[in-house]
């Protein structure tokens, strides 16, 4: 009864859209987590550590995503350097900081593949000191 109660809401929403049926997203995240310094206006410097994940439109996309890996992890280092202290810990600052990293890896991706390969990035654990 518990497992009917809670798969029925799952079959009632496909039922109104069947293309959820068919989607195949994948995630792809980067090991080991992204660890680098943002800009303080202290003497000791900040640091982030952020568990990313990539949000891809198709399991047979895990095989590019990986081989662009060192890529793609230089171009989330590189925006998360150069940000402020105030927007690094900052919800709306940190989400400013997502978009920002789903623009660029999506960019990139589109560059080297010619493909719209990621739907997004996700921020799965995020912390600063």
């Amino acid at each position: 009864m518990k497992r009917l109660l809670l798969t029925a809401p799952l079959l009632y929403l496909l039922t109104l859209n069947p293309s959820m049926a068919e989607d195949k997203f994948a995630y792809f995240g980067f090991e080991p987590d992204i660890i680098t310094n943002y800009i303080t206006t202290k003497k000791k410097p900040g640091y982030v550590r952020i568990t990313v994940e990539l949000m891809l439109q198709d399991a047979s996309y895990i095989e590019v995503v990986e081989h662009h890996s060192p890529l793609l992890r230089d171009a989330i280092v590189e925006i998360l350097g150069k940000e402020p202290e105030e927007k690094i810990k900052s919800l709306k600052g940190r989400e400013e900081v997502r978009a920002l990293c789903t623009q660029q890896v999506k960019t990139l991706l589109k560059k080297e593949t010619g493909n719209e390969i990621i739907r997004d990035v996700l921020f799965t654990n995020y912390l600063y000191h």
